[in-house]
């Protein structure tokens, strides 16, 4: 029999954050190892539970979400997402204007299919979360990385941007706050993004998934508010972190901007969102009772919290390795750490980070993963509690002393 192929549309589609080096994680437990796994911001495994109050209104809808819902989602949730956005200024936004996913993941696949062409190119920053890469070149388009400065605290680099646009340029992506670096865009910078998309005619992929997870005197600015009425922006979030429900896939996607001029692209969505039937129902209850209720994600990201003392930790354990420098994170859940070229030099840091995991037992991910351009940098999840985390880091130390 012949060969039984992968599409080659995959060909050049990586998720290294799920990819090769976790296969290899799953072979050590299988020999019996512990492995501390740092790859994936998932919070459940480190002791975060959910609100109460969430869990409970899923389970009390439960009877009643047992069939399709509406392909844009239930109206109570979708009316939810759209109060959440006027009060935050977007006066203009509406229930019809919310499409309700499996989590941001599956509506960046769809709104990407239904708004790509083979051969549009769409601008993702670097570092990017890798999703945005791969599903960009999985919709038949060409992903164009621009680069985040490090010595600017990870903000994009506008000029970086600006050389980078050609007539093939459809869409600019930003993620803010950033996975993996912690960054938090100023006001400033946020308006510069928009208004190089509104002098291109460029449409804005706003992932904000972050956005409640803030440090210190970090705030977020929703691109959306920047873009105005004349810059058609999609803005994505969820539930999956600042509320640690990743298990429920609950995300959404707010259409702002100029709707009448994507009329034939909302057509598409729609039609997308029809394909698949609905996001899962249960989950779509969490998201009235989340947006609408006490948010405890509050008392975790300041002093004295565990997602604003792990980061602070991670921070300053990192640095404290000879060779190692690393942004301080303003949000998010992650640090990114540079690994000097000229103390470790490191050729592949994919090598490296299956070195890492197979003497140490601790899973990181590579930075060439986030489609960053050198191999220097390594992504470390800051979820374990600050015992668990001192240790990791530790072992991380211990590795890095035998490669001086």
């Amino acid at each position: 029999m012949r060969q039984i192929r992968q599409s080659r549309k995959l060909q050049h589609v990586r998720y290294d954050v799920r990819g090769p080096i976790l296969v290899e994680a799953h072979r050590l437990e299988a020999e019996g190892h512990r492995i501390l796994k740092l790859n994936i911001g998932n919070p459940a495994p480190f002791g975060f539970e959910a609100p109460e109050a969430i869990v409970a209104d899923v389970v009390h809808h439960l009877p009643e979400a047992q069939g399709y819902s509406d392909s844009q989602g239930i109206y109570p949730a979708r009316t939810a997402v759209a109060h959440y956005y006027q009060e935050h200024g977007l006066r203009d936004v509406g229930v019809d204007d919310v499409f309700i996913g499996n989590g941001v993941s599956e509506l960046i696949s769809m709104v990407l299919q239904a708004f790509v062409d083979d051969g549009n190119e769409v601008l993702v920053p670097a570092p990017d979360y890798p999703l945005w890469t791969g599903a960009v070149t999985l919709s038949g388009g060409t992903p164009v990385h621009y680069r985040c400065d490090e010595a600017d605290d990870w903000n994009p680099d506008l000029a970086d941007i600006e050389s980078k646009i050609t007539e093939n340029t459809h869409a600019l992506v930003i993620i803010n706050p950033n996975n993996p670096t912690g960054a938090v865009y100023t006001k400033e910078t946020v308006e510069g993004l928009v208004d190089i998309a509104r002098r291109h005619e460029l449409v804005v992929f706003a992932d904000e998934i972050y956005e409640k997870i803030l440090f210190d005197d970090a705030v977020h600015h929703h691109a959306a508010a920047a873009a105005g009425h004349d810059v058609l922006c999609l803005t994505f979030s969820g539930l999956s972190k600042a509320y640690r429900v990743c298990g429920y896939r609950a995300g959404w996607v707010m259409v702002s901007g100029p709707k009448e001029l994507a009329t034939d692209f909302l057509e598409g969505l729609t039609l997308i969102a029809n394909m698949r039937m609905c996001a899962n129902v249960p989950a779509q209850h969490a998201i009235q009772t989340a947006l609408g209720g006490y948010q405890s994600v509050n008392e975790l990201i300041v002093p004295g919290g565990r997602f604003y003392e792990q980061s602070m930790l991670a921070h300053r354990l990192l640095n404290e390795i000879p060779g190692v420098t690393s942004v301080k994170p303003r949000g998010a859940l992650y640090c990114f750490p540079r690994l000097d070229p000229e103390v470790y030099g490191i050729e592949d840091d994919e090598a490296f980070v299956l070195d890492l995991l197979r003497a140490k037992k601790i899973l990181v991910t590579h930075g060439t993963g986030f489609n960053w351009f050198e191999p220097d940098h390594f992504r470390l999840v800051t979820l374990p509690d600050v015992d668990v985390l001192e240790e990791a880091i530790g072992r991380i130390a211990e590795f890095l002393a035998s490669r001086r």
